[in-house]
């Protein structure tokens, strides 16, 4: 099993992502956008405004997305590239469309688009020059596949002391004019009707109106395939409407509404339009959120330290411990053997964990430039491999246990393969370590894989090569020199006793992924997941019970394995039909995350602490139970009103996604503390009670208590 996990994960390294990039570029060539860079005047004023566009136009049956995309995509995206002075505003969005994906509903726009862009030409333009306006823009092209493009744009201008309008561009700025919504008519307001919210737009004399829809600015706030039911009475329009999370409905929608009025489709924007991500001229980056204490602006060789850091201190983390320890009976076993083997077994080691991180990095980078909405342990979303995990460690377990004894015929298997004498059992070691360590997040980790992944390709699997080197250095540093080994106890009967100790933080880390699984999956695939658990057990004693048995008896004992085995494979494809269903449960004075309720609760002016978790994460757990659960930092929750907001990124949430890469990171943990209207406060990813009250500004509650 880890031989075929490992193949795959190579597969898709460097060399398969490179192969993976080619592929798409083929398919992008096919012009599925035809994307141009416009302008409505001849030449640029200085001083003065000009209205540039975006203009997008797509293949019959292909769409990019709105603002919002709804339950999937992303928004089109231009990373502008622009002379010293020059400066953009917020993009300004046409009404979308409801696009309908087998269950799923997403906003977007067919045919042909054009997103209107104001640009500030600056006093210092110098009249007679010419200027060049460029950026890269990436979009989603999506039909029953989804195709991640991107565009090359520019635009030379000249500059005059006044600029007639662009001749052939007049029609196409008015046709995008006359698609954006307008100020609404009347007075709007949200009622809340059981579970549902009612939109209420306050304009009498509405006649024949039909095809309503409304269209959140926020992600979530909103169940966006729901039907939306239209009403009209003698005040104006009901549209009800079902909330994403109905125990954290918005107390206030903001959006579009649309709707047909006699024959004529209009649109009205409700509510304040989110704050625009400030975007300033080139040489200069768009302007990032603030970054925790300590932390400045990263570059290649200081995200690769930040990452070898993170590596070390991995080592210290309890999910990678339970494989670690069974290291110390191989190094043990070791003592006798010459330098130059064990530094062999070391350099083994090593190149099983770099193979794997590059790997997984590779497999997460492939996939973000598919639109995928993942992060550092990505995998762990999946049912199907904490299940198997699971599975691989419980196996390793009842090795450890003395219940059977994997060896080369079944040496795929977790510990028959950590376990072995040779090179090989190192090598898998090191997988398995990384497997493990993915769902922590230790700290110096975060911003370092954060920053990796808004990089090239090159540039990120080296830093996710120095994270894997961090992780494997102790191991190697000891085995360079073997002297240290004679530290260590000479092998003897104690050592059988410690292998069956260790058993148990292994039974520990299998009870854990049970638990993980429970938040991911209902009744039904909770169940799934544990018979899986008992067919690996019949499995592992059947296989025993052929090593003492006659001929005919070993055959059946190895068929009898061989079906329980493929049995609790068979169980794991299902495990992902009940995910829907499963909710992480709130503990009193929680509330769920969502992006409207966020915004909501600034624009009040509340202090409000945001939680973003998993249940695999570790290190997330570990806060949440020593840290933010304590009576001090609860109560000074409540002295200062503080919201708490706990986002669940145990199954894949775009919003969530959406949140984390805004402040630079790639995986939780995430803290974030807002005071008023100010931009939030990025807590470290290891907390202390400290560090909660003196961010909410209540450190004297806790001394008083």
């Amino acid at each position: 099993m880890l031989r075929l996990v490992l193949a795959l994960l190579l597969t898709l390294s460097a060399p398969g992502l490179a192969a993976a990039q080619g592929a798409m570029t083929a398919v992008k060539a096919k012009d599925l956008v035809r994307a141009s860079l416009v302008a409505e005047r001849e030449a640029l004023v200085p001083g003065g405004t000009v209205m540039l566009g975006l203009h997008m136009a797509m293949k019959p049956g292909w769409h990019v997305y709105w603002r919002n995309p709804g339950d999937s995509g992303l928004p089109p995206e231009m990373a502008w590239r622009l002379p010293e002075g020059f400066a953009v505003g917020a993009v300004q969005w046409p009404v979308p469309e409801r696009i309908p994906v087998q269950t799923l509903m997403n906003f977007g726009y067919e045919g042909a688009v054009t997103l209107l862009v104001p640009l500030t030409v600056p006093e210092s333009a110098k009249v007679g020059g010419t200027v060049r306006l460029a950026g890269t823009l990436s979009y989603l092209v999506c039909e029953e596949i989804c195709i991640p493009g991107s565009a090359e744009l520019s635009l030379d201008l000249p500059v005059a002391s006044s600029a007639e309008p662009a001749s052939g561009q007049a029609a196409l700025f008015a046709r995008a004019r006359a698609a954006l919504p307008e100020a609404a008519p009347g007075p709007h307001r949200t009622t809340r009707a059981g579970d549902r919210l009612v939109l209420h737009l306050d304009r009498p004399g509405l006649a024949g109106v039909s095809g309503a829809a409304f269209f959140p600015y926020a992600e979530g706030a909103l169940d966006n395939a729901a039907p939306q039911d239209l009403a009209v009475d003698e005040a104006g329009l009901r549209l009800t409407l079902t909330p994403g999370d109905a125990k954290a409905a918005p107390e206030a929608l903001a959006g579009v509404l649309a709707f047909t009025e006699d024959g004529t489709r209009r649109a009205y924007a409700l509510g304040p339009e989110p704050a625009p991500a400030p975007t300033a001229s080139a040489p200069a980056a768009p302007e990032a959120p603030p970054a925790p204490a300590g932390e400045e602006t990263l570059t290649l060789w200081s995200a690769a330290g930040l990452a070898l850091l993170g590596g070390l201190l991995l080592n210290l983390m309890p999910c990678v411990f339970p494989v670690l320890s069974i290291k110390v009976l191989s190094l043990v076993r070791q003592a006798g053997e010459s330098a130059t083997r064990v530094r062999l077994h070391g350099l083994a080691y090593t190149a099983g964990v770099l193979a794997s991180f590059l790997g997984l990095a590779g497999l997460l980078i492939a996939l973000k430039a598919g639109g995928a909405g993942i992060g550092w342990g990505f995998q762990l979303q999946s049912p199907v491999v904490v299940a198997l995990l699971a599975y691989g460690l419980f196996a390793m377990g009842l090795s450890l246990s003395g219940v059977v004894h994997l060896g080369g015929g079944i040496a795929g298997l977790g510990d028959g393969l950590t376990r072995r004498a040779g090179y090989q059992g190192s090598f898998f070691t090191g997988v398995l370590a990384t497997l493990v360590a993915t769902p922590c997040t230790a700290p110096f980790m975060g911003a370092a894989v954060g920053f990796a992944l808004t990089q090239s390709p090159l540039t990120a699997l080296t830093i996710f090569a120095s994270l894997g080197l961090g992780l494997a250095l102790p191991f190697l540093m000891l085995t360079l020199f073997p002297q240290a080994l004679r530290l260590l106890p000479r092998p003897g009967a104690w050592m059988d006793v410690l292998k069956g100790a260790l058993a148990f933080p292994v039974y520990a880390t299998v009870a854990w992924l049970v638990w993980v699984l429970a938040q991911q999956v209902g009744p039904d695939g909770l169940l799934a997941g544990l018979t899986g658990l008992v067919l690996v057990a019949l499995a592992a004693w059947a296989w025993e019970r052929a090593r003492h048995a006659g001929r005919l008896g070993t055959g059946l004992s190895r068929a009898a394995a061989l079906v329980a085995l493929a049995a609790s494979l068979g169980l794991v494809a299902i495990l992902d039909g009940d995910r829907a269903t499963a909710r992480t449960a709130l503990a009193q004075g929680e509330e769920a995350f969502t992006q409207a309720r966020l915004d909501a609760l600034r624009a009040e002016g509340r202090t409000v602490f945001v939680d973003m978790t998993a249940a695999w994460c570790i290190t997330c757990q570990v806060n949440e139970r020593t840290v933010i659960a304590r009576a001090g930092v609860q109560a000074a929750f409540r002295a200062g009103q503080v919201v708490y907001l706990k986002g669940d990124w145990t199954n894949q949430n775009p919003e969530i996604t959406r949140l984390l890469e805004r402040y630079g990171r790639s995986g939780v943990p995430l803290y974030l503390v807002y005071r008023g209207t100010s931009e939030a406060q990025v807590l470290p990813q290891l907390l202390t009670e400290g560090i909660v009250l003196a961010a909410i500004g209540q450190k004297d509650v806790a001394a008083a208590q």
